[in-house]
């Protein structure tokens, strides 16, 4: 499972994410499994479960888990976790290139006919 060490340099909550990363990379927690919950996996780490919650945010945030309100957080598998992190890369690469594009006064109408697939100038 997950191991904690105290003398290692970073954060609790990194080790925590870093080690349901693993445990999520390498198949000990399977795609669409559920977590331990905060409370849970807090009291077995013997550990505050803000850290847990924290570790768990950062996995939501880097597309290793999702969460569902009141059932708790679920395992996506690594292959759709790189394809979810790609995914925002991306979307945020747009978003900055239609915002220099709104800057150089390209009308929003131009904009949206360059993001559908049939974008034509």
């Amino acid at each position: 499972m997950i191991t904690l060490n105290y003398r290692d340099a970073r954060p609790i909550y990194e080790q925590v994410r870093d080690g349901l990363r693993r445990l999520i990379i390498s198949g000990a927690i399977a795609d669409g499994e559920k977590l331990p919950s905060v409370r849970q996996l807090a009291s077995q780490l013997a550990i505050n479960p803000n850290t847990i919650q924290r570790a768990y945010n950062e996995l939501e945030a880097e597309g290793w888990t999702a969460s569902v309100p009141g059932k708790g957080s679920f395992a996506v598998c690594a292959e759709r976790a790189e394809d979810n992190a790609r995914r925002r890369e991306l979307c945020e690469r747009l978003r900055e290139t239609a915002s220099e594009l709104r800057a150089m006064g390209v009308p929003q109408p131009e904009i949206e006919s360059l993001c559908r697939e049939d974008g034509e100038e």
